[in-house]
């Protein structure tokens, strides 16, 4: 079962937080250890679903004798009232692992559910919607996960994996050919180098450097179609800043390549997600 880079890590830290030293004191308290159950993993409210393989490595850490049956696979659309999974075996087991189970798939099918919203939005266009690093810290490669199998496109994962020379970058820099031009002699060919402007006489100094892609920050309809039609295909566009389900599809209709979403991540409510015990094991 693939799992998203460090899932068992935020799994274990989840428990440690959530047990501490004693355990789940009221499940010892109240359910006979010899007690079984079959109980299902409902999505309450219609969305698209994303962490079912972490649901199964969470019950798994708490007891690997529970039996998990993934009856959905991520990125499936849902309506609400539909079983994901369905998981049997010691009560005790179950309701302890419960709550970080319903944690992060909530969490992540939220993230999916508005990225799944937001592709769907630019259906036709051409843009393609990414995520950024606007992360809960210590979940993102849970979060963009998420934003993948969604439909949503992965931006750099952190600051190690891509150049993004940004307005304080400039400044410092003294200008975005110098910026560029120290970037690219750093990291070399192979790594995307993207400037972030926004001005279109920013935009014409990026397109004498040799950069990868410009990232057009907080742009109006009409500055981003004159934007597009300066770079005339010759690198990557990214619309970014203020976008939101209301707005996202004029972006996308300017042409560019690529429309950057924070709140996919920073402000996606949670879906809806529940374990409900449906029978003795």
């Amino acid at each position: 079962m693939n799992l998203p880079a460090g899932t068992r890590q935020v799994i274990e830290r989840a428990y440690a937080e959530d047990l501490g030293d004693r355990g789940d004191v009221t499940t010892q308290a109240v359910i006979a250890p010899s007690l079984r159950s079959v109980a299902d993993v409902v999505a309450r409210e219609p969305g698209c679903i994303a962490g079912l393989p972490v649901v199964a490595a969470c019950f798994h850490h708490v007891d690997p004798d529970i039996d998990v049956a993934l009856l959905h696979h991520d990125g499936a659309v849902v309506v609400g009232g539909t079983v994901v999974a369905r998981v049997s075996g010691a009560t005790t087991s179950i309701l302890t692992a419960e709550r970080v189970a319903l944690n992060l798939l909530g969490r992540m099918s939220g993230i999916a559910t508005a990225t799944h919203r937001f592709v769907s939005a630019v259906e036709g266009t051409g843009a393609r919607i990414s995520d950024t690093r606007k992360t809960t810290p210590g979940l993102r490669a849970l979060e963009k996960y998420a934003v993948a199998v969604a439909g949503g496109r992965n931006h750099r994962f952190g600051l190690f994996d891509a150049v993004l020379i940004k307005d304080n970058h400039i400044a410092a820099a003294g200008s975005i050919t110098d910026a560029v031009r120290s970037a690219r002699e750093y990291v070399g060919p192979d790594v995307t180098v993207e400037v972030e402007v926004d001005t279109l006489d920013q935009l014409a100094e990026v397109l004498t450097t040799g950069a990868d892609a410009v990232l057009l920050d907080n742009m109006s309809i009409d500055h981003l179609e004159r934007a597009v039609a300066l770079v005339d295909g010759r690198i990557e566009t990214e619309a970014s800043g203020g976008v939101d389900i209301t707005t996202v599809r004029a972006i996308a209709e300017t042409g560019v390549d690529v429309i950057s979403v924070g709140a996919l991540t920073h402000s996606a409510k949670a879906l809806d997600v529940a374990l409900d015990v449906v029978a003795p094991g």
